[in-house]
């Protein structure tokens, strides 16, 4: 199996350091390499490392909705819960897609190189939320199927700004969490179906979290990310999940989610099951 190697990697951080935050406060790593939940980068820092503190994080990540399998490798470092940089790298199997365009096994591939920074507040200690800005470089590895259907780079930078605040003992006497998240993005499809287009170029973005820990282990919670067409071969749909994360300790933590993505690259109706694995030392 091609992820055995670096599934073992994950379980082996559960045998060291984890840094000192509160539990739950390292967020997971999303599908682009940053701290935040599935679809969503929040304004958390990865990991658990505190103001004198290094932490790192790696995660795999799966999502099958029978005609796409998407796949997320990613490793991130969070210094001095001040800054974050992260590797992502994706791939999105064209199942139902590439056979029918006469490419079968057809594999759409990106790296994402990324930075965050916290300006100002913190998740847990001040009244105003946390506040991070964020820098996310993507590659695309594949451009022939972007470029034939109109995109006009291989390329782009997306700009975020995001809060979060983790409010404890609201509500019902649960610890909730919210994160609202803006973003610059010229990507198609998160940037798999390259940049810009026949219908547009940079948009400004709405993505939001919202959940509940119901312990100290569990947490429960709901994705949604704006998105807008640059392509006129294929119009996209604003992403939504509906996630349970599981995080016994400060090592490991796993997350479960079902996912509507709406149309995907001219197919309907894209849901499925999306798992991720998180380790951090």
């Amino acid at each position: 199996m091609k992820n055995l190697f670096f599934l073992l990697c994950l379980l082996w951080t559960m045998q060291a350091y984890g840094g000192s935050r509160q539990l739950g406060t390292g967020a997971v790593m999303q599908i682009e390499g940053a701290s935040g939940s599935g679809i969503v980068p929040w304004a958390t820092i990865a990991g658990y490392g505190e103001s004198d503190e290094t932490d790192i994080t790696a995660a795999y990540t799966f999502l099958d909705t029978d005609d796409y399998e998407f796949e997320a490798q990613g490793v991130a470092v969070g210094w001095l819960n001040r800054f974050e940089i992260s590797l992502a790298r994706q791939s999105l199997d064209l199942v139902t897609l590439g056979p029918a365009i006469g490419l079968p096994g057809a594999t759409l591939r990106q790296d994402v190189f990324a930075a965050k920074v916290r300006i100002a507040g913190n998740l847990v200690y001040t009244n105003m939320p946390q506040i991070a800005f964020g820098v996310q470089y993507k590659k695309n590895k594949n451009f022939t199927i972007p470029g034939l259907v109109g995109a006009r780079d291989d390329s782009g930078v997306d700009y975020y700004l995001s809060a979060s605040k983790l409010f404890l003992a609201k509500p019902f006497g649960f610890n909730g969490f919210a994160t609202v998240t803006l973003r610059s993005t010229q990507a198609n499809e998160t940037g798999l179906l390259g940049f810009g287009g026949d219908l547009g170029s940079r948009h400004l973005n709405l993505e939001t979290s919202l959940g509940l820990f119901l312990n100290s282990s569990w947490a429960v919670g709901f994705d949604f990310r704006q998105k807008q067409s640059n392509l006129s071969f294929a119009s996209e749909s604003h992403w939504r999940d509906v996630f349970i994360a599981w995080i016994p300790n400060r090592h490991l933590s796993v997350v479960a989610a079902y996912a509507d993505l709406g149309d995907v690259a001219t197919l309907s109706d894209q849901q499925g099951f999306y798992l991720s694995i998180n380790g951090s030392f």
